[in-house]
């Protein structure tokens, strides 16, 4: 189980220590560098960020020289996309480089985002409204007249939060004052919010830790809620957190996930497919350390929506996965 190998936060923080020393200190020599950026060092993605750039490391024989860096989220990612001048890896749910295709906010800057391309997906962001137990809040209903944290202010989560409270009729029934992620933890323990949203893959070291100083509860959402939330669009699927995936977590949790994808810009070919290549043969030793892993299959690089990199389509292609003509790089 993942609390055996990161029962809290404060365990990705070492992991990380332990991991980008190393990282930093590979010879100059090596014959490239990629800058890996997730989310902040709380949240599973990082920890799955750090194991990325060990398996780059490693397998690639110093290659590949690979750096973590923290990100307060998705949109900062798409954001630095558009301006990195190196080798740069970033993950985000797919959605979000439609609107920056489109050029819509917070995507309005003029940045170029064409040069985005595909390497593989990711495990789903799991949806978390969770509530101090004391509240007696047992369905997101209950939050009228509370204040809850609605995902870290511009961020992906913020705004999945805020359209999911405004798709139940809840987003001026609800206090939901601006806040960065870091500092929703403290503000439920001290009991100056309810609770709060985190997007994270589950179980998130953020919850594990949390669990561990606080009587926690995650909401459900009825069988109509979810409906309703599914029908907010085709980015949107059903997840279920069994019980017992947090120590203090007593019943199954009824919620929705979203699709997440890695992606690249300013990647050679060469490199870009020895991370794919890498990534798919080390993917059940990366699922034996870490669960979120064990779920990501091939097939759902369809759903990345961003064109594939051109050094990956024979990858993809020799393994059967049936790739949309809006994802083939031109001239393939």
């Amino acid at each position: 189980m993942l609390a055996r190998n990161y029962t809290a936060g404060a365990a990705a923080l070492t992991l990380a220590a332990g991991v980008l020393g190393p990282l930093a200190a590979e010879p100059a020599a090596a014959q490239s560098r990629v800058t890996l950026k997730s989310a902040s060092a709380e949240s599973s993605y990082y920890v799955m960020t750090v194991q990325l750039a060990e398996m780059i490391r490693e397998q690639s024989e110093g290659e590949v020289i690979p750096t973590v860096e923290e990100s307060q989220g998705s949109v900062q990612n798409v954001r630095e996309a558009a301006r990195r001048p190196g080798a740069f890896f970033f993950t985000t749910p797919p959605s979000l480089l439609h609107k920056a295709e489109q050029g819509a906010a917070p995507f309005d800057d003029g940045g170029d985002y064409s040069g985005i391309r595909t390497l593989f997906p990711m495990p789903f962001v799991t949806i978390h409204f969770v509530v101090r137990a004391e509240t007696g809040i047992d369905n997101v209903t209950d939050l009228k007249g509370k204040t809850f944290i609605a995902g870290g202010t511009g961020t992906f989560c913020h705004q999945r939060s805020t359209a999911i409270l405004d798709a139940l009729g809840l987003s001026h029934a609800v206090d939901t004052p601006d806040m960065e992620l870091s500092g929703a933890p403290a503000a439920l323990r001290n009991k100056q919010a309810a609770g709060y949203v985190t997007c994270s893959s589950h179980p998130t070291p953020q919850l594990q830790e949390l669990g561990t100083m606080v009587d926690l509860k995650l909401l459900s959402f009825t069988p109509e809620q979810r409906e309703t939330l599914l029908a907010m669009g085709p980015g949107t699927g059903p997840v279920t957190i069994d019980a017992s995936t947090y120590e203090w977590l007593q019943e199954p949790v009824q919620t929705v996930g979203v699709p997440v994808g890695g992606y690249a810009v300013n990647m050679d070919d060469t490199t870009a497919e020895l991370i794919v290549e890498q990534f798919w043969r080390q993917r059940e030793e990366l699922a034996k350390e870490n669960p979120w892993w064990a779920g990501v299959r091939t097939s759902q690089v369809q759903t990345l929506l961003a064109p594939l990199h051109p050094g990956v389509v024979d990858y993809y292609q020799s393994k059967g996965v049936e790739i949309p003509d809006a994802m083939l790089p031109d001239g393939q």
